[in-house]
């Protein structure tokens, strides 16, 4: 299907790796000029250059922490103007609610919620002015169903989440649609981690805890970054113009939720 944004210009965050490298790899297949970040500069090229190659389209890298100010004043500059932004940052640390203190919370808001909206309030404004832009923000399943262990990130992503819910309708009479995607568990480094932590605290293998979460998703098994990539490639496609403000949940059924 020809999504029709050949041509266009996007800035995917994070895409050096996991579901940021989907993303990266769908708009590039639609044709799409990439500008890519991550904070790993070797890992960040070699798989821009392994794009370049099998889709022929312009990749520009910027290596930098895009939660710093410094690090977005880096990736700004850098990238211009844009069609289409890809919001992405790792999560916050796993943990207890007894935990996290103060300055915890305010990392997680940093990375998870004040970045992405300082990113929307630089791009958007031209977006708007040219008539016409994609903004997908990957956010969670916990902003549907909460995870216990992920408060920080619950907390910071429902932040965000109710911010795209206002400025999504504030921005779409001008061709700026917003929305956006939430990953249940994918095949990632993240869940790797998260994994292996929670073998640690239980006593089981890492093979035994992710045999059972993959039992308790009713598709079976965990999502791949290549049908992310897809579903986020759709979500910046001339087709879908009219979903605007939405939470797409990509999770294999594991919510169990009607709405």
């Amino acid at each position: 299907m020809d999504l029709g944004i050949k041509g266009k210009k996007a800035l995917v965050c994070a895409s050096s790796k996991g579901l940021g490298l989907g993303c990266a790899r769908a708009l590039a297949e639609a044709g799409v000029d990439l500008v890519m970040n991550a904070r790993g500069k070797d890992a960040l090229e070699a798989e821009a250059q392994k794009i370049r190659e099998e889709f022929g389209v312009s990749v520009e890298t910027v290596a930098a922490d895009v939660t710093s100010e410094d690090g977005r004043a880096a990736l700004l500059k850098a990238a211009g103007e844009v069609d289409i932004l890809v919001n992405n940052a790792g999560g916050p640390p796993p943990g207890q609610w007894t935990d996290w203190e103060r300055e915890d919370f305010i990392k997680a808001l940093d990375a998870n919620m004040l970045t992405p909206i300082a990113l929307i309030k630089a791009l958007v404004p031209g977006m708007m002015e040219r008539g016409w832009g994609r903004v997908v923000n990957i956010t969670s399943v916990s902003v549907k169903a909460p995870i216990a262990v992920l408060g920080l990130s619950n907390s910071a992503r429902a932040g965000l989440t109710g911010y795209v819910a206002g400025t999504a309708r504030q921005v779409a009479p001008k061709g700026v649609v917003m929305n956006n995607l939430l990953p249940g568990l994918h095949a990632t480094n993240r869940t790797v981690s998260l994994d292996s932590a929670a073998a640690e605290t239980s006593g089981k293998s890492f093979d035994e805890v992710r045999a059972e979460k993959s039992a308790a998703i009713p598709a079976g098994r965990y999502g791949t970054i290549e049908e992310f990539g897809a579903t986020c490639a759709f979500m910046c496609s001339q087709f879908a113009g009219f979903m605007v403000g939405q939470n797409i949940l990509l999770d294999g059924g594991a919510t169990n939720t009607t709405m």
